[in-house]
């Protein structure tokens, strides 16, 4: 026996005559891709069509397109059902590196997605998406040239929001084949449908009519989110949209109207504000963006206003709806306003997907808004069940979710690690981008810490030159005494990739003194670290 551990649930009797590899039998289940042989990696490959079964052990085990393995015992068959030492429910960036991390410790491992959308969330709506949109926005309409060359330049004439979907299809389809082959090549399991718990062991994979179960000693939620609706809000996918199905408007509208002003929402108003449409954009809140440093806020807010877009802050939608007779969406504000213009997009926050896993058959529950809880470890109530990603609620970023997931599957088996939260770097691809890792001035404050802060003005740097972007800025934080580096803060092109520079010192608790005496590149954007250094230290 080739020492697979399984769980016996039916005998077949009856078996028919087969060709070589291929069985039939009852209830077969199709569209599936199995390898059900954990301890047998290299023969964990193949995918299985209709009605078949693959005998792939010398000592009688045969994998199913219907998702069991069965066992040849007196001409029958003994089927069981394949059990995991993982089982993660989501192939977005927090499952796949859950998936990943555990496959390499040689832990038989399976990702469960729904069939169009193994990358997750991730991939076919929303980070790769949209950042997608934003560098094609970049390039078709020249921005970049225009800023250094004038507006005399000619820019790839007008630009629709269905010319930038040609470029993001093409990178959703590039990216699922990496994610799918990531997967295949670490000798995962991917199992496409709908997951829903039986019990705080074993899952069911829905597609369609189907369904086949597999048990797991190991469950990690990973199964992110989808846009929070309202049912006030008329969505029609065409004039009133949420943030996934922007696809769905016709053309550029000339005036648009967002709802939210969160990471999501300040993303799309600047990538439609860049494309040319006069963007209002509302929300409840008095100020935005509150977990940022407020002098980068009030920076982004300068800039995007630049753009062309009107803040409504503090105002309270009460009403959506079409004025179908002249053809425009309208907002009506809690003040009394009417907010009038050709689309409206709706942003105001993202659901859970937990709600739809039957979470109470594993003894556990949602939050109204479909996230589940955990603690530092990434460890539900049930401790044998993770949860990881969006799923979890904030900061919600892929970057953050694929830490998350690796070390939630880390601490499952054993992995030493190391968890630094502290240091996860934020990046909001708004236009312009801004960044951050460590501190705020707002947090220094609160804690009465005695510090410092360093600038460099992009329009400092011949690099910023060059690049046609002099509204950028570097921002460094440090401890007045210690010189200790504390946060930092980055405003304009490229800053999530120069925050990273600072991220390293944090990690190694610097000081602000490195970036004095280091010799940069020049001319280069993180010879901004060198100016702003030299900036904070002049100050003291």
């Amino acid at each position: 026996m080739c020492g697979c551990e399984r769980t016996p649930i039916v005998v077949q009797s009856n078996r028919r005559d087969h060709d070589d590899n291929q069985i039939h039998k009852q209830s077969a289940r199709h569209r599936v891709h199995w390898r059900m042989c954990p301890n047998n990696r290299a023969l964990r490959q193949p995918e299985f069509g209709t009605d078949a079964l693959e005998h792939h052990c010398s000592e009688g085990f045969y994998a199913g397109a219907c998702g069991y393995v069965g066992v040849e015992k007196d001409n029958g068959i003994v089927l069981m059902l394949p059990e995991y030492d993982l089982v993660v429910i989501g192939s977005g960036p927090a499952g796949q590196k859950a998936a990943i991390a555990a496959a390499k410790v040689r832990k038989n491992v399976a990702v469960i997605d729904r069939t169009p959308m193994i990358g997750g969330v991730s991939v076919h709506t929303g980070t790769i998406p949209s950042k997608t949109i934003r560098e094609a926005i970049f390039q078709l309409t020249g921005r970049a040239v225009k800023a250094q060359y004038g507006n005399g330049h000619v820019a790839h004439g007008d630009i629709s929001v269905r010319d930038v979907s040609v470029r993001v299809r093409e990178i959703i389809e590039r990216e699922t084949d990496v994610v799918r082959a990531q997967l295949r090549r670490n000798g995962i399991s991917i199992y496409q449908g709908l997951a829903l718990f039986l019990d705080p062991h074993t899952l069911t994979v829905r597609d369609g009519e189907d369904g086949h179960q597999l048990k797991a000693k190991n469950i990690l939620i990973a199964c992110g989110t989808r846009p929070a609706h309202s049912p006030e809000i008329p969505f029609d996918d065409h004039r009133i949209v949420d943030t996934d199905h922007l696809h769905g408007l016709s053309g550029l509208p000339r005036e648009t109207i967002v709802v939210g002003a969160g990471v999501v929402g300040l993303e799309y108003a600047s990538f439609m504000a860049a494309l040319g449409s006069r963007v209002t954009l509302v929300d409840q809140r008095p100020i935005i963006l509150d977990f940022v440093d407020q002098e980068i806020v009030q920076a982004l807010s300068y800039h995007l206003r630049q753009l062309g877009i009107t803040f409504r802050l503090g105002e309270k939608v009460t009403r959506v709806g079409m004025d179908m007779q002249r053809e425009f969406a309208f907002a009506e504000l809690e003040s009394g306003k009417k907010i009038q213009g050709d689309a409206l997009v709706y942003a105001v926050g993202r659901q859970g997907n937990a709600d739809h896993l039957h979470l109470e058959a594993a003894g556990l529950v949602a939050d109204p808004r479909g996230r589940v809880k955990v603690n530092e470890l990434f460890q539900t109530a049930v401790p044998h069940i993770y949860a990881a990603g969006d799923v979890i609620g904030f900061p919600a970023l892929a970057s953050t979710s694929m830490e998350q997931g690796r070390l939630a599957a880390c601490h499952m088996f054993g992995i030493p690690f190391e968890h630094m939260p502290e240091l996860f770097p934020y990046g909001i691809y708004t236009i312009p981008e801004i960044s951050m890792v460590g501190q705020t001035e707002e947090t220094l404050t609160s804690n009465k810490v005695p510090y410092e802060a360093g600038i460099a003005r992009y329009s400092e740097l011949a690099k910023s030159m060059m690049l046609g972007d002099h509204m950028g800025m570097l921002k460094l934080l440090f401890h007045r005494d210690t010189h200790k580096l504390l946060g930092v803060h980055a405003l304009g092109q490229r800053a999530t990739e120069i925050i990273h520079i600072g991220q390293a010192v944090l990690f190694y608790n610097g000081l602000v003194d490195y970036f004095r005496d280091m010799v940069f590149n020049y001319p280069t954007l993180a010879e901004a670290y060198k100016v702003a250094a030299l900036n904070g230290l002049n100050r003291l």
